[in-house]
């Protein structure tokens, strides 16, 4: 005799707090940069030569991917960040996720702060470039390199090379390289660590 099968309830998962919570940051960060006519830019979110003895310079180094020049800007890079984000974090774990933000942050931040002093760096665009060439890291095989990997390095880091040279805008293409730079050392070295699992 065969019952009557129970219906499932549909309900809202919090899939990746760490991209949530990151998400969510970046928001608050955009709101303070508006209440505060930029100050919390300047202050928090944002990196650029200062005293190595102040506290904020180090704080800045990290801060600088929450802060955002404006809600395109924000949101521009939160589409990115939450389409390959939730994929990072459900391969490579929580923990993972949050150093790969981390220290992609400190990297760009730092090294725009001791070569580009005069310029302010913010934005989440290193990280998005990061997740970008890491989510390109889909082969199963050991120590071999995915083509998909090596085609969206060569478009991806040789889009930014390029424009560097071609153009005098705003966006920082030097934190876009460093940061796909980074995932990629990140994302090989988490791959070997995964896949040795």
């Amino acid at each position: 005799m065969y019952g009557t099968p129970k219906k499932q309830r549909i309900g809202i998962s919090f899939n990746a707090p760490v991209i949530l919570g990151f998400a969510a940051v970046c928001v608050i960060a955009q709101i303070l940069n508006i209440v505060t006519g930029g100050a919390s830019n300047r202050a928090v979110f944002s990196v650029y030569g200062a005293s190595l003895l102040d506290p904020l310079t180090w704080v800045r180094c990290i801060g600088h991917v929450f802060g955002h020049a404006g809600w395109d800007h924000l949101f521009g890079n939160l589409m990115y960040i939450l389409i390959l984000g939730p994929m990072i974090e459900e391969k490579y774990g929580a923990k993972n996720t949050a150093i790969i933000i981390l220290v992609t942050a400190a990297v760009t931040g730092i090294v725009s702060m001791i070569f580009f002093p005069r310029v302010m760096l913010l934005g989440a665009s290193g990280v998005v470039f990061a997740f970008i060439l890491i989510g390109s890291i889909t082969a199963k095989e050991d120590h071999k390199i995915p083509v998909t990997f090596i085609l969206v390095a060569l478009l991806y880091i040789g889009q930014q090379v390029w424009q560097g040279i071609t153009r005098q805008d705003s966006i920082s293409q030097m934190s876009h390289i460093i940061g796909g730079i980074t995932g990629s050392v990140l994302g090989f070295t988490l791959k070997n660590i995964h896949d040795k699992k």
